[in-house]
Order: C-alpha cells, then sequence, then structure tokens
C-alpha cells in the first residue's frame, strides 16, 4: 500500500490554521480533569483513607517533609513564621529556607495550604495530588489536539490516561511536588508546538519558567522530553532547512530565557546542594528484563525501586495498534515509535540514566523518570485513535498484551490488578474500540463507546491506585500515619504556651509524627530533615550527641540541659500524665548571643561527646568516668561510678536494640539516639547499664557514661547570661545583639556557621558554630543571612526579563504597524 501523507498536522508559518472548536477547546481538558483526579479521590475512598476515612495519608516524606513544610509556608504568609523567604529559626537552629522553598513547595497548588485554617494543612496537601494530577491531564488534552485535532471526548479520556499513569499513581502521588513534572510536559509540549509555528516566543518562554519553577527536578526531565518531541516534530513535519532552524532557535533561545527566570530559586538550590551534607548514593544498577517489561503492565506495583512505566489498558492497545495503522503516514509511525522506544532504553542504561538526573546518581528509585516514556505512549495512542484504527490491528494490539502479561506473569510482585486490568479492562476497551470504529456508520454507537471508554479508564484507574495504595501501605518504610490529631493540637498549644523567642529557643521534644516537628510545632528546636541540611550544621551538632538519620540529613533532638544551655533552649515540651495530653515547661538558659573572654580545655578525655560538649559551653560540668565492660556481644553489661545525687548520661551511636538502667528500658536505634538521661546516681554511686543489642561487633566505645553536675551547669548559665547579650534581635533573616558595657573577646551565636552569614565583623567558627571577635567598646553585633548564588541569580533574571519585555514590546509594535 503506498504511504498516504500526515493528516491534519499542525499548520506550518504562513498556513491558514483551522478556527478551533470551542466545545473541543473547554470539554475536552475539563472531561480529562474530571476523569484523573476524579479516579484518584474514588480511590482514597475505596481505601477508606483520609478525608474519606480515618486512615491516615501521609506516607514516609509525606509526613516527615511535605506536610511540615507546607506548615511552615501557612505560618509564612500568615505572620506566625519565625524567619521569612530566605531563612528559618524553626528547626536545626536556623537553616536556608529559599532551597527547601524552592524544592518543597515549588508546586504552585502548594499555595492552597495557605487558604485553610492550619489545622487542616495537612488535607490541602492531599489533595494537591488529584488536582495536579488533573490538570497534567488536562493539558495533555490540549497537547494532544495540538498533534492532531480529533474529537474532543476522546482527547479528555487519553488526556486522563495520561494523568493517571503508573508513574503518578505510584511514585510521584505522596510527592506534590513531583507532579508537577507531570504537567510540566504537556506544558512544554505545547511550547514546542508554538516554536514549530513561529508564534508566541515569550509565551513559549514563560511556559519554560513555568515549568521550572513547579520543581526543577521532574523540569529538567520534561525539558529533556521537550527536546525529543521537538526532533521528532521536525523530522516528520514537511518542513524547509531554514523553518527548522528558526524552530531550534526559537525553543533554545526561549527555553534558556525560561530557566534564566528561575535562576533567583535555581542557583541557591543548586550551591545548597553542594554544601549539603553528602549522602551515599549508591550506583545505578539496572532491574531485570523481566522486572522492566512488567512495570508496563497496567494496574502493577513493583515494590522498590522498579520502574512505573504504565498506562491504562486503552492506552496501551491504541499505541500497540499505531504502528499497524496505515492512515498513519510511515515515516510518522517509525520515528514516533523508534522514538518511544529509544526513549524506554535509556532508562536502563546508566550514561543515559544519569543524564535523565542531572548528570548525579539517582537515589531511592532511579526511574524517576518515567512519566516521559507514558507521555509518548499516549501521544502514539492518540496519533493512532485520530487516524481510525482498524478493529483487526486493536484486536491483534490486545492479543499482544495478553500474550505479554503471560509470560511476565511469574516476575516478583506481579500486580494483583495485572490480569483484571488486563482481561477486565481490556476487553472493555477493545470493545469501546470497535464499537467507535462501527460507529462511522451507526453514529449511536459512539456514545455508548464514549461511555465505556471513560468508564473503563475512571474504573481500571481507580482499581490500580487503591493497589498501589495498599502494597505500599504494607511495606514497612511506607506506613501511613495520620498528620491531624487531638494529640498534635494539644502539642502545639503546648509550645505555644511557653514561647520565648528570640530571648530562648522552644523545644518540642520528643517527634510527635515527623522529622521536622520543629516546623510543624512552631518551636525551635534542632530537628530538622531536608535535602539541603549543611555539611556544617551536621559537623557541628553530630559531635555534641544529637542523633541522625538518612546521612546526616535528618538531625533529631537531645534532651540534654548542657546542649540547652549551648543553643539557648529555655522550654521544651513534653508528653502529659494523660492520653494525648502535653505539659511544658520553662527553665533558665544564656541568651543566643553569648560572650566568651578566655580559651577553655576540657579536662575530660577529648574523645568523649561529655568533653566535646564543654569545650562549646566553656566550663566544665561533666565527670567522665572509666566503665567496665562484662556480658556478651549480644547482651553487654556496663558499670561505672559517680558522685551520688548527679545524673548519669549514655551515649553509644555504635548499637542498636534496647538499654536498662535503674529499673528502665528504652530503645536504642543507633545514630538515631543522641545523649540519653539515665537519671540521678543512687546512693551507692554506681551506675549500670545493660544493653540487648542486635548490632554484630560494636560496642559503646570507651566513654558512654558522663555524670553530670548540675550545681556546675546552673553556674555556668548564670555566667554566660551575666555576660552574654543583653537583648536579642531576630528578624526574618538577621539577627542582632546589645552586649555588656565592656563585653571583649568572642560573640558566640547559637546558630551553626551555614553558609551565607555576613555578620559586623568577620565571620569565624567556633567548633561550627558562628562568632565573631569584638573589640572594647563594641556594644552591639549584628548578622544577616543570605543564600550564596541570590545575588547573580537576582542578576541573571533580571536579564531574562529584560529580553522577555523586550521581545514582548517589539512584537505588538510590529502588530500595529501591520
Amino acid at each position: 500500500m503506498a504511504e498516504e501523507p500526515a493528516k491534519h498536522s499542525s499548520p506550518l508559518p504562513g498556513e491558514d490554521r483551522p478556527a478551533p472548536r470551542r466545545a473541543g477547546r473547554f470539554y475536552a481538558p475539563l472531561l480529562a480533569f474530571l476523569i484523573a483526579s476524579g479516579a484518584f479521590c474514588a480511590s482514597w475512598a475505596a481505601r477508606g483513607t483520609f478525608p474519606f476515612g480515618t486512615t491516615g495519608r501521609a506516607v514516609n516524606d509525606q509526613a516527615n517533609q511535605y506536610v511540615p513544610f507546607h506548615r511552615a509556608l501557612w505560618d509564612l504568609v500568615h505572620g506566625q513564621a519565625a524567619g521569612d523567604l530566605l531563612f528559618t529559626w524553626r528547626g536545626g537552629f536556623g537553616q536556608q529556607f529559599l532551597s527547601d522553598y524552592y524544592t518543597y513547595l515549588g508546586n504552585p497548588f502548594s499555595w492552597l495550604a495557605v487558604l485553610v485554617p492550619r489545622a487542616h494543612v495537612d488535607l490541602a496537601v492531599f489533595m494537591i495530588t488529584p488536582i495536579t494530577m488533573g490538570t497534567a491531564a488536562a493539558l495533555m488534552a490540549v497537547y494532544l489536539g495540538k498533534l492532531q485535532p480529533g474529537p474532543w471526548w476522546q482527547r479528555g479520556v487519553l488526556g486522563a490516561v495520561y494523568g493517571l499513569c503508573g508513574w503518578a499513581l505510584s511514585d510521584a502521588s505522596y510527592i506534590p511536588m513531583w507532579m508537577w513534572g507531570l504537567v510540566a510536559l504537556p506544558l512544554l509540549g505545547i511550547a514546542v508546538e508554538w516554536c514549530l509555528e513561529e508564534r508566541r516566543w515569550p509565551g513559549v518562554a514563560l511556559l519554560v519558567a513555568l515549568a521550572w519553577f513547579g520543581n526543577f527536578y521532574t523540569a529538567m526531565m520534561a525539558t529533556m522530553a521537550a527536546c525529543v518531541l521537538l526532533a521528532v516534530r521536525l523530522i516528520v513535519l514537511d518542513m524547509t532547512g531554514a523553518q527548522r532552524l528558526r524552530a531550534v532557535w526559537r525553543a533554545a533561545t526561549a527555553a534558556a530565557t525560561g530557566i534564566l527566570l528561575t535562576l533567583p530559586l535555581l542557583l541557591p538550590s543548586f550551591l545548597s546542594s553542594g554544601a549539603a551534607q553528602p549522602t551515599k548514593a549508591a550506583a545505578f544498577d539496572p532491574v531485570r528484563i523481566e522486572i522492566f517489561l512488567t512495570g508496563m503492565l497496567p494496574g502493577t506495583y513493583l515494590w522498590g525501586g522498579r520502574p512505573r512505566l504504565y498506562v491504562a489498558s486503552l492506552g496501551l492497545i491504541l499505541a500497540g495498534s499505531f504502528l499497524l495503522n496505515t492512515a498513519v503516514a510511515r515515516r510518522t509511525r517509525l520515528v514516533w515509535a523508534a522514538a518511544t522506544l529509544l526513549v524506554v532504553l535509556s532508562f536502563q542504561f546508566p550514561p543515559t540514566q544519569y543524564v535523565w538526573h542531572g548528570l548525579a546518581v539517582p537515589n531511592g528509585n532511579p526511574y524517576r523518570e518515567a512519566f516521559v516514556f507514558s507521555g509518548m505512549v499516549v501521544v502514539v495512542a492518540w496519533l493512532s485513535l485520530a487516524n481510525r484504527p482498524r478493529p483487526l490491528h486493536l484486536a491483534l494490539s490486545a492479543a499482544l498484551l495478553v500474550a505479554a502479561t503471560f509470560v511476565l506473569r511469574h516476575t516478583n510482585d506481579f500486580g494483583g490488578t495485572t490480569w483484571p486490568a488486563v482481561l477486565g479492562g481490556g476487553a472493555v476497551s477493545l470493545l469501546a474500540l470497535v464499537l467507535l470504529a462501527l460507529g462511522e456508520k451507526r453514529r449511536v454507537l459512539i456514545p455508548v463507546a464514549a461511555v465505556l471508554m471513560v468508564g473503563v479508564v475512571f474504573a481500571e484507574s481507580t482499581a490500580a491506585a487503591v493497589n498501589a495504595d495498599a502494597r505500599r501501605a504494607r511495606e514497612r518504610w511506607a506506613k501511613p500515619i495520620a498528620t491531624s490529631s487531638q494529640s498534635i493540637t494539644n502539642h502545639l498549644e503546648a509550645v505555644r504556651s511557653v514561647d520565648g523567642w528570640p530571648a530562648y529557643r522552644t523545644d518540642s521534644g520528643a517527634p510527635q509524627t515527623s522529622y521536622n516537628d520543629a516546623l510543624s510545632l512552631q518551636a525551635e528546636g534542632p530537628q530538622y530533615y531536608s535535602s539541603y541540611l549543611p555539611e556544617s550544621t551536621y559537623k557541628a551538632l553530630e559531635p555534641l550527641g544529637y542523633g541522625y538519620k538518612n546521612d546526616g540529613r535528618t538531625i533529631f533532638g537531645a534532651s540534654n540541659p548542657v546542649l540547652d544551655a549551648i543553643f539557648s533552649i529555655g522550654a521544651r515540651a513534653e508528653p502529659g500524665p494523660q492520653k494525648n495530653s502535653w505539659t511544658a515547661r520553662t527553665f533558665p538558659t544564656p541568651p543566643l548571643v553569648t560572650v566568651r573572654s578566655a580559651p577553655y580545655s576540657s579536662p575530660n578525655p577529648p574523645a568523649s561527646v561529655y568533653a566535646r560538649q564543654e569545650q562549646v559551653l566553656g566550663a566544665t560540668v561533666y565527670r567522665v568516668p572509666p566503665v567496665t565492660r562484662g556480658g556478651s556481644a549480644t547482651q553487654q553489661t556496663y558499670a561505672a561510678r559517680c558522685e551520688p545525687g548527679s545524673e548519669a548520661f549514655w551515649y553509644s551511636p555504635q548499637l542498636y536494640g534496647t538499654l536498662t538502667s535503674g529499673g528502665s528500658t528504652r530503645p536504642l536505634e543507633d545514630r538515631m539516639t543522641g545523649v540519653v538521661s539515665l537519671g540521678e546516681v543512687p546512693a551507692s554511686g554506681t551506675v549500670d547499664v545493660t544493653v540487648d543489642t542486635r548490632t554484630r561487633d560494636a560496642t559503646a566505645g570507651e566513654h558512654p557514661v558522663g555524670c553530670l553536675d548540675r550545681a556546675a551547669l546552673a553556674q555556668a548559665v548564670g555566667r554566660l547570661t551575666v555576660t552574654g547579650a543583653t537583648e536579642v534581635r531576630a528578624g526574618g533573616h538577621t539577627i542582632e545583639a546589645t552586649l555588656p558595657k565592656a563585653a571583649s573577646g568572642t560573640a558566640v551565636f547559637a546558630m551553626t556557621d551555614v553558609p551565607g552569614w555576613q555578620c559586623s565583623a568577620p565571620v569565624k567558627s567556633f567548633h561550627g558554630l558562628v562568632s565573631l571577635d569584638i573589640t572594647p567598646g563594641t556594644d552591639k553585633v549584628s548578622c544577616t543571612f543570605t543564600p550564596k548564588g541570590l545575588t547573580p541569580g537576582l542578576a541573571g533574571a533580571t536579564l531574562a526579563l529584560l529580553a522577555l519585555t523586550s521581545v514582548t514590546v517589539a512584537g505588538l509594535r510590529r502588530r500595529r504597524r501591520a
């Protein structure tokens, strides 16, 4: 059969553009939005999860990072934040916030969180997912219409197929910022079409900027995919060489301008990432081919770092018929098929995987770009559907899907809903498509086909989402938890009742729901979890006995009075006697800025955590006794002698198990457990500790026990208070202290020396804290935090904005002359 030309392709420059049908313009994206968001919400209702039930929805980092950061955004907008967009005093004893905002709050729908009462921020965070999913589906419906016109309801259904792809349902459903990548792909696809049409250069730049403002990580992947889409369109369209060059030039300049507009966020985030505590990301190890192929089957849920590549069976059947559809030009079929194949193969090849991830080793699931493949599958599905595939070709495609499912049925973690999706969803999809083909002669069949297509995508995607949610909930790391409760409300009220910032810090106490309780509960303690937690913060806090996780990017609190004095913690919340109750207490503490007049050296063993605390405090408050060790490798016993009435502390970051002392037992979680109190030393002066450990070939070390002299600590606190700042004022990203008369020596700020501090004198590191040398007569010291890269980022964005404005004004003038 002779090759037919491609039908209904987008008009080229100079060609007449068909008048768009108003119904298709609005109805297609609306239908796509309703199917995608509705199916995902239906899966929540089916599982009985919040807000449709009592089961918690927050999974892993959604509870530990995303909900707390959205609460921080609420505080910022409503004037309740200790900090501003550049810096937060809540968590990590003061940390940059701009990079965290860009990474965790960049999705424009994150601002929905500020429109609800603070107690319901978690609900707003959950709703970001179906809203973003629906928006992505709607934009894909628009993009498909630009590739080739067709019935609005068919574009709406396939737009929903994209919005409900496996990556969205499994990988990104609980990660609001990643979901923006799902939006970015069709958004940039539309931008590509405008470049090919030589129209709306400023609009292209703004679409690129919108994609990158939402989340640079997935936007980078979507931008690479847009390059593939542009290359494909340049090959399949009948264009001259000059037209192709102009399209590439417009795309390149607009993309560069759009990305430059985001530079005030992008550059500080890039530099913050470089200064962050390093992680031990493993090299990319591709999954076996049968697992990779299984990820393409509808309804599949593969645990861990596996690819979720599937779309609903309707999309797969149509995509499978694409190569057989002779109504599509041969060159178009071959180029789109080759591009889709090369994209999916690049996911298995380490060098190209690193390119997809910005030349970084993927940390966690390495197939985070899977939505790109799903998007291309939906595109070829649409090109086939818009050119009326034959029933025989559709049947062959469906048979191939069933055969592939049968061959892969024994793959590890083969999805429980895969067979129903392939046999049930596939059969209904095939029936709908056959009825649609017959509808050319029997128009009454078209509404039936439409209802079946909408229904099968909705039902199959709902079932796939339920399956993914249920199977993920069975994994230890992904147990969903509640992020709002009476206990959380009482905890917040207890913290607020003793708020004294900036006279002193308030510690929220033991984590209740997240690793970022300081953000969630409006406290100023050490707890912080961020991919940008600086290496300098980790190096300052870990030696002092604070617990940590995630290779040091998560810092936990420690109820230790010496650490409280070092970091000016003057209040702490604690669980109350009744269920869900919390109390709070205040206690004396030095101000946030203290003055050290003479060097100090601890007499205790330098390798002990207690000596390191004394070095920063500047006073001897501990006795670190020798310990005798006995027992076995799994049940270790330790004994030490201390002054009766002193308070004993324990530190063993190498042991995981349980600790028993003085009749009480508590868990030990190696590096997550910081310095813990063993209580008052009895009259006998003997401190006995038993550790049941599961850690092979590890001990508590030479100096696990330290005995605190409370009276000596009170004297040290009093001295630092008298010689320290008489007044401290903290702004959004500034701190200023008034010093006593005749102060001299070193002013030490109770904040870690993170990159970006500029002070009234050159900044020095005092055991990892910010410090300044003060000369006699100095009565005030101050510091201002500016994120590294912000100033050049603003300069770059200004240039991009000038270019954008100039092109826009020039275009308007040309139109007026015409």
